[in-house]
């Protein structure tokens, strides 16, 4: 089985499992508790937080654990509502987390303005310019899509903002880039910014929120006061210090330059068939939105499933008909069904990513064939 559906999930580390073991069973103690074993766990986890604003070169703030992107995102956007004559301003590319809780805002009476995509999968920052107001409190936008790899020029849209709106808050869901591609939160003043470690071989139910000024954000889960008293519960340590873990044992450049090849090799042998459109989109080389034309994405991945994985998009939304990325970058419905999403890993060989092309192309040959 080769599996290229990674940006829905990734393989976690096998040597996870041990770190997840040792914080479980061994070095279980809660950071909240005020004997010594209990203050060296929460030192520890202290540690961590430098070491990914480090990582992120964040000057200054804070980095709160959470379960992952969803309560990330939901933090960031709920957590930094005001009442009062606040506006909120979402693109149309994000993902189900981000943009399920812009319509839910809309919804209980928040004026929520929603940025158009270009045809390239990158925000219309003229849209931007005509959306923002000074009123505006936030703006969340992806920094790559989870769709198609397009990837938004934060600095840019940080200079939208200085122009129009320099109090509000920017968010940024960089989940498809954590550990991918190299983020500077100082640079592009970047006040949220989300991860998730099941993204970058970590384990699931687990993330971050990176927060610049904690005074920003309010709590949403009302508790015992962890995490600076932004979110309450527990630290999950097996699963964060097996998250750092992954963190730790990734280079990014090596990693990106790898993917690079691999995403080129299999574009090389699909483009043999000239009904295989690739959307060359200048993006993460991580994701690959492919259009194969005259059959439907989801009989090709149904087909290919005992042998390959690969995705019809976003598997938080893979259940709802269409595809509203593709759509709002001006898709046609036809184009929209004949697509798949094919996204790597640094981690697979060459020879697997030409043995997946030969066959996804024999696969859709033979569809094309039955259905015409």
């Amino acid at each position: 089985m080769i599996y290229l559906d990674n940006a829905a999930t990734t393989r976690m580390f096998e040597g996870c499992v041990e770190i997840i073991r040792e914080y479980s069973c061994y070095d279980f103690y809660n950071p909240s508790a005020i004997y010594y074993s209990g203050a060296e766990k929460l030192s520890l986890l202290n540690e961590q937080r430098q070491y990914i604003k480090k990582m992120i070169n964040a000057l200054s703030g804070d980095v709160i654990f959470t379960s992952g992107a969803t309560e990330s995102n939901n933090l960031a956007i709920f957590g930094s509502q005001r009442s009062g004559n606040c506006e909120y301003v979402f693109s149309n590319g994000e993902h189900p987390s981000v943009f399920n809780v812009a319509k839910s805002l809309e919804e209980k009476g928040s004026v929520v303005k929603f940025v158009n995509l270009q045809s390239n999968g990158q925000i219309d920052y003229e849209d931007l310019k005509n959306k923002l107001s000074s009123n505006t409190r936030l703006i969340s936008v992806m920094f790559v899509s989870n769709e198609t790899g397009a990837i938004n020029d934060i600095s840019k849209i940080d200079e939208i903002r200085k122009q129009i709106c320099p109090k509000a808050l920017l968010h940024v869901d960089a989940v498809q880039a954590f550990c991918k591609i190299n983020i500077d939160v100082a640079k592009w003043n970047v006040d949220l910014l989300t991860i998730s470690a099941h993204k970058f071989h970590g384990p699931k139910g687990v993330g971050a929120l990176y927060v610049k000024n904690k005074a920003s954000l309010k709590n949403i889960v009302f508790g015992g006061g962890q995490e600076f008293g932004v979110r309450s519960g527990t630290e999950n340590l097996p699963n964060i210090m097996a998250m750092m873990y992954a963190i730790k044992n990734i280079d990014i450049e090596k990693n990106y330059d790898l993917v690079k090849i691999k995403r080129q090799t299999l574009i090389n042998i699909l483009k043999q068939d000239e009904g295989v459109k690739i959307r060359e989109i200048d993006g993460s080389p991580y994701i690959l939105s492919v259009e194969f034309s005259g059959i439907n994405g989801e009989t090709l991945i149904h087909y290919l499933e005992n042998d390959i994985i690969i995705g019809i998009g976003s598997a938080c939304s893979s259940k709802k008909a269409g595809n509203r990325i593709l759509q709002n970058m001006g898709e046609s419905l036809d184009k929209i069904k004949s697509s798949v999403r094919i996204s790597f890993n640094a981690y697979q060989s060459i020879d697997e990513i030409e043995k997946a092309g030969e066959i996804i192309l024999k696969a859709y040959q033979d569809i094309k064939r039955r259905v015409s």
